[in-house]
């Protein structure tokens, strides 16, 4: 046998060798695709139950900063709202949202479980996820607008608010930001990873309207025009509804990278909680300056500032600016709740800790941006910090000046509305009651407001009486204050 023959016949078994791990990698590449797929789905999936729980934080903070007289209509708010939301989003929401990339709105997506195409693709787990994961966006920036009408906006008035924002209200931001709309169109692209203008401003802004039009609670302003301190009946429980939302940010930011891959959702969700820690930070800072105490309302707003400001930059800053980003928002938030207090009733600080957060929130990307990011990300420039320029903070701010001008329009028109046929507010009578109780026929903490001789039978049942109202212990004058 020659020697050439024998070199031959070596090399070709080497390379048949060497081929072996190639055609079993080609035979297994479809089930890798199907591991990563999966894997992706379920992250999603974990995020979405995250930012679901954040509905539970906000009806702890909200019911904390409520009067013990109107603890228990925050829980009906949340169900009745959460679940009107959640079948208009199936109807229509989606499908402006993301039904295709026109610049206004998408055109498909109707009725999503019965199969229609989502941007070219038809229904599947993928989209499914994908689908349920943007509404509890949607469901959150909803709950963002109530904060401001505690204590006196009639029952009846949210449904059709709810209806109008889900289906069209929120659905267009929401295009526009993360669906490839109109901001696609502002120079490079708008950074706003998560949502600090998509869903806390657009909330925030609604919930500017509802109270322009919704007015003070009675005994807020003094004869003299002065604001006056309405406590609300449970700090403890609004801690919690903070700590609650704290937890719910880890999948709100972290689940918008949509997947796992390069693991980058490690990376957003450790400067997600830098940003907060920033913000209680900041809030600590500046509420000790001007009111010479430690308020837990500002602390906790503080962090739910520091937190609505990393939304947006959480995908594209690096760790040392996420704490500056949240100590400014916290020093903001201070600042702010203070001021609109002089002539706005907000009893859980929205306008300030979702709405002027969002917006310095929105502007930080144009700061501080990172290359390395902003290229894996592959929306917009580096920020101002690393020589980017004044583009893309100019893109960040036509961002915010158009939604807070179409969702105030939108919010004041359908709000108005509603004001001029069924009307927003209870009466004055009912205000005194409490809504527990002129709005929901029971109240949330029985034992503080009925004598115990009218307890019996109280709470349902064939022998259950409702109690006149109001029945309390306490006067309507010091229920007010």
């Amino acid at each position: 046998m020659r020697p050439t023959t024998v070199v031959g016949g070596a090399l070709t078994a080497i390379l048949a060798l060497l081929a072996l791990p190639a055609a079993a990698l080609a035979q297994d590449a479809p089930m890798l695709e199907s591991v990563v797929s999966e894997l992706n789905v379920t992250w999603v999936l974990v995020a979405t139950v995250l930012v679901f729980f954040m509905q539970a934080g906000f009806a702890f903070l909200e019911i904390g900063f409520s009067r013990g007289k109107n603890a228990g209509m925050g829980i009906a708010k949340i169900l009745v709202n959460f679940s009107i939301a959640s079948i208009v989003w199936w109807a229509v929401g989606f499908g402006i949202a993301f039904g295709g990339d026109g610049v206004i709105a998408g055109s498909s997506g109707w009725l999503f479980q019965f199969g229609r195409d989502v941007a070219g693709e038809g229904a599947s787990g993928e989209t499914a996820s994908f689908f349920i994961f943007q509404f509890m966006f949607a469901a959150v920036s909803l709950a963002i607008v109530w904060g401001t009408t505690l204590e006196r906006m009639k029952f009846a008035a949210y449904i059709p608010f709810a209806i109008v924002f889900s289906a069209v209200i929120y659905p267009l931001i929401a295009h526009w930001g993360f669906g490839g709309g109109l901001f696609a169109e502002f120079g490079d692209g708008v950074q706003d990873f998560a949502g600090s203008t998509v869903v806390h401003l657009t909330g925030a802004t609604g919930a500017l309207a509802a109270v322009l039009l919704l007015g003070p609670r009675k005994g807020k302003f003094g004869s003299d025009g002065k604001p006056r301190a309405i406590p609300g009946h449970n700090m403890p429980l609004f801690g919690l509804g903070v700590l609650i939302l704290w937890l719910g940010w880890f999948g709100f930011n972290g689940g918008s990278t949509l997947g796992t891959a390069g693991n980058s959702f490690a990376e957003v969700i450790a400067v997600t909680n830098l940003g907060a820690a920033g913000g209680v930070i900041g809030a600590m800072i500046m509420g000790a300056m001007k009111q010479k105490t430690l308020d837990i309302g500002m602390v906790g707003n503080g962090a739910i500032a520091g937190l609505v400001a990393i939304t947006a930059p959480s995908g594209y800053v690096e760790f040392w600016a996420a704490p500056i980003i949240g100590l400014v928002a916290g020093l903001l938030v201070v600042v702010c709740v203070l001021a609109f207090e002089k002539k706005l009733d907000d009893p859980v600080g929205a306008l300030s800790a979702h709405g002027v957060a969002g917006i310095w929130g929105t502007l930080s990307c144009g700061l501080f941006a990172s290359p390395r990011l902003v290229e894996s990300v592959g929306v917009g420039k580096a920020g101002l910090v690393y020589g980017g320029g004044l583009g893309q903070l100019a893109a960040q701010a036509a961002a915010v000046v158009v939604a807070f001008t179409v969702v105030f329009t939108l919010s004041y028109t359908t709000l108005w509305i509603i004001k001029a046929t069924i009307g927003l507010r209870v009466s004055d009578e009912e205000e005194d009651a409490g809504l527990d109780i002129s709005e929901h026929g029971m109240y949330g903490y029985p034992e503080q407001f009925i004598p115990s001789a009218e307890l019996v039978g109280y709470g349902g049942g064939p022998t259950a009486t409702i109690p006149p109202a109001p029945v309390t212990a306490m006067s309507s004058q010091e229920m007010s204050v």
